[in-house]
């Protein structure tokens, strides 16, 4: 006899249109909650400000890990063009000022810590990967991707509670509501 003890993960609720769900999520958002998505089949244009969603943090770290690139770059072929093999080419000096032979290889390491900064940056900042999520295990989820409009509030925001979330959730004009739950 296996014993699963489930806990509650949180509340979805349905909306007819893109335009309720929208103004759903602006109810949500004004009421306080923070730990909460909406789900759609397409992108809704200014959606992310009806959430109160902020501008992402993932371009500074694009920028630093590009600086990185051309800082790694410059070193690279400073120190091997430079110090330890010093490759004299149509009687040009090999010092800091042939620097303009030093662009491919800054330009290129640049591009590539840029694009695995892009890369491992948004997997650690969306909480990738994930193999399982808990709204997969919603009757009506499935549809989130075909013709659905869902918000899904999470039990461990501060502002949850059973009875005035759903509440919330039906003024807001949402439907079908149901209470996920996931394994502990």
């Amino acid at each position: 006899m296996s014993t699963t003890r489930k806990r509650v993960y949180g509340y979805l609720a349905e909306f007819k249109s893109a335009s309720a769900l929208y103004k759903a999520a602006e109810q949500v958002r004004d009421a306080g909650f923070r730990k909460w998505d909406c789900h759609s089949p397409y992108p809704i244009h200014g959606l992310d400000g009806a959430m109160g969603i902020k501008r992402s943090i993932l371009p500074w770290f694009v920028f630093f890990g590009g600086m990185t690139g051309l800082a790694t770059g410059f070193f690279l072929a400073y120190i091997t063009q430079v110090q330890i093999y010093p490759t004299v080419v149509q009687s040009k000096p090999t010092n800091i000022f042939t620097v303009p032979a030093f662009f491919p290889p800054m330009f290129e390491l640049t591009i590539l810590f840029s694009g695995f900064t892009v890369l491992f940056g948004l997997l650690a900042l969306i909480k990738l990967p994930r193999l399982n999520h808990p709204l997969f295990a919603s009757r009506q989820f499935h549809r989130a991707t075909d013709d659905a409009f869902f918000i899904a509030i999470e039990a461990r925001d501060p502002k949850f509670s059973p009875d005035g979330t759903r509440s919330l959730l039906e003024e807001a004009g949402g439907s079908n509501i149901e209470l996920i739950e996931e394994e502990d």
